[in-house]
């Protein structure tokens, strides 16, 4: 299933309705589907504010189950400029607060909630793969 939204944070509540419903007809349990719903909450919300800064453009999300294992596997794909969030630095979580550089912890978050997640560049979009075992 999939669904193509402008990306901005007042779409948020529409996304996770979407990918709730889906994941409830999985029969995800309560504590993979709040873990998958920060994840697409922090994603989406990273597109909304960066990906055509200062415009606004379109993001698809797609989201597929797997049967075997049963896995979700959600797809962000947006047209904005080419970023690869995998490609920072993990923050240093052993560091106070005070001491962190600023950035980065929400998607060391989402590496550290989902079971896989995927980064490529192709055809002139951003696609951003997470996938995580129900």
């Amino acid at each position: 299933m999939e669904l193509t939204t402008e990306a901005k944070t007042d779409n948020l509540e529409q996304v996770i309705d979407f990918i709730n419903t889906q994941l409830e007809e999985a029969g995800c349990s309560m504590k993979a589907q709040m873990q998958i719903e920060v994840a697409v909450e922090e994603l989406f919300v990273n597109v909304a504010h960066y990906a055509y800064a200062p415009n606004t453009g379109n993001v698809t999300i797609d989201i597929v189950i797997d049967k075997d294992p049963v896995t979700a596997r959600i797809t962000f794909t947006d047209s904005g400029i080419p970023y690869d969030p995998l490609a920072k630095e993990d923050p240093d979580v052993t560091l106070s607060a005070e001491e962190r550089t600023i950035g980065g912890l929400g998607i060391y978050m989402v590496k550290k909630s989902m079971d896989e997640m995927h980064y490529e560049y192709r055809d002139g979009h951003n696609v951003l793969t997470i996938c995580k075992k129900l």
